[in-house]
């Protein structure tokens, strides 16, 4: 019987630099191929877009031998020198002649490195704490001539990341020790930092060459997508190409020509169009005020990666040349941090902020029918809605309490949301209006919020009460108060 599910990777958003924090963990981060590898009767090897990857690394069947009814999570590594070998491991992914993938096997072994585990003898474990599941993976799994368990160590980010640099490593991955596994999203519990800055590129067309590169190409023509799923033009890169990967482009450009050009070429430049079919990644130092990357240099191909994941959110958080925001607005920007951390704009509806017409101190009551029903209610407060989700609903009577666990702020624009959001995504489900209206401040404190609403079915004076003895302080009590005619 096949498998029903297939897991899509937790991602992890760049971080500015390394940090030390005792409520964090920090493993290297590996220069090679992700892959969730499924350790049960029918063995499974599968890269972050579904392709089937066993066949071009048998060596890494030895995980059947090591543990059973497992599914882990981790990267596919070939070593050379102590570091990995990120061309060796393509060529190991692009041979598809059973006697060159043997050859290879023998000559450039791969290795899965295994840092997380997501299922156990059939049920998921992706609920419980990274360092619950850490301690389910030590118990479950045996380390083999190819398959290792990630280390790490806790709290000591900086010192850590130096050392990986020290020994010509990437860089480092920083884990939150209390975060879920959050499947398919991009979450800021998972943090990665690297040396360079770097992002992953859409293949648009190229530039005509002279010279010793007259046969080949001058620069590659880079691009991202927009929210709207339409490409942005980011630049070129012309350095950083070896003659072997040269003529590896040359031949896959050879197949996927196009007379369509996606948006306008710099002036003077004569540029074969591409079909939007190859992702590279990019070294850059800063990212200009018209949106191009400066000095950028070509890393590798990523062969891996869909086009359609290469958006311009990468470039969300770099040092950009452009005038800084002003203060205000940075802090807004500051508070919707976690918010946008969660979510992939490209695929879900909900608005992503940056209006900067705001009506001050409104309110609103969403009913939303995600995994269970619950009603949140968001109190606009320095330009963001303040949020609490409350699973059974706004009292409406004096005598009733609710219990309200405080989620992340929204942008303002969420007040006017209504819609979709997508199975998958975070907090999948239907969003509704249950009611909207104002309210007035009698008290702001850290503990304690005082407020009269005037809504269309909410009228009156609200009251939260932080609740000091939940362990992460998120939990509120939520009450109406009682009026003068009560």
């Amino acid at each position: 019987m096949s498998r029903q599910h297939y897991y899509k990777p937790m991602l992890a958003l760049a971080a500015q630099k390394a940090f030390t924090d005792q409520d964090w963990i920090f493993e290297i981060k590996w220069d090679g191929f992700r892959a969730i590898a499924y350790v049960e009767k029918q063995f499974s090897l599968r890269s972050r877009n579904g392709k089937e990857l066993k066949g071009n690394f048998p060596e890494l069947a030895q995980l059947t031998q090591l543990g059973s009814n497992i599914v882990v999570d981790g990267e596919i590594v070939v070593m050379q020198d102590g570091k990995p070998d990120f061309q060796a491991l393509l060529e190991r992914g692009q041979s598809v002649s059973a006697g060159e993938i043997q050859r290879q096997t023998m000559r450039t072994p791969a290795i899965y490195v295994v840092f997380d585990i997501l299922e156990k003898d059939g049920a998921p474990v992706t609920q419980l704490p990274l360092t619950e599941r850490k301690k389910i993976l030590a118990q479950s799994l045996k380390e083999g001539t190819n398959v290792v368990i990630s280390d790490y160590i806790e709290g000591q980010g900086e010192a850590y990341f130096q050392l990986t640099l020290e020994k010509g490593l990437e860089g480092i991955v920083a884990k939150k020790k209390d975060s879920r596994y959050e499947e398919g999203l991009r979450s800021g519990s998972w943090l990665k930092v690297k040396k360079l800055k770097t992002c992953d590129c859409v293949i648009f067309g190229y530039t005509q060459g002279s010279q010793s590169r007259g046969v080949t190409f001058g620069a590659l023509v880079l691009g991202l997508y927009d929210e709207e799923k339409k490409p942005v033009y980011v630049g070129k890169v012309g350095t950083g190409f070896s003659q072997r990967t040269l003529g590896l482009l040359m031949d896959k450009f050879k197949k996927i020509k196009t007379g369509v050009a996606p948006f306008k070429s710099e002036a003077g430049d004569v540029v074969t169009w591409l079909l939007p079919q190859l992702v590279c990644e990019v070294h850059y130092q800063v990212v200009t005020k018209d949106g191009r990357l400066r000095m950028a240099r070509f890393k590798r191909l990523r062969e891996d990666k869909p086009p359609e994941q290469c958006t311009l959110d990468q470039l969300n958080g770099t040092q950009q040349a452009q005038p800084l925001k002003n203060s205000a607005q940075a802090a807004v920007d500051s508070k919707l941090s976690e918010y946008s951390s969660k979510r992939d704009f490209q695929e879900t509806p909900e608005p992503k902020g940056g209006n900067k017409k705001q009506e001050p101190q409104i309110f609103v009551v969403q009913e939303h029918h995600a995994r269970r029903l619950h009603y949140d209610l968001r109190l606009e407060n320095g330009g963001v809605l303040k949020s609490w989700a409350v699973p059974k609903g706004i009292p409406e009577a004096s005598n009733v309490r609710r219990l309200a666990v405080e989620t992340e702020d929204h942008p303002y624009e969420y007040a006017s949301f209504e819609g979709e959001i997508p199975k998958g995504h975070y907090g999948a489900g239907t969003v509704k209006i249950w009611d909207k209206g104002h309210y007035q401040t009698k008290l702001w404190e850290k503990d304690k919020i005082e407020v009269t609403l005037t809504g269309q079915r909410l009228k009156g004076r609200y009251v939260l009460v932080r609740l000091k003895n939940s362990e992460d302080q998120k939990n509120w009590l939520l009450l109406k108060g009682k009026e003068s005619h009560e």
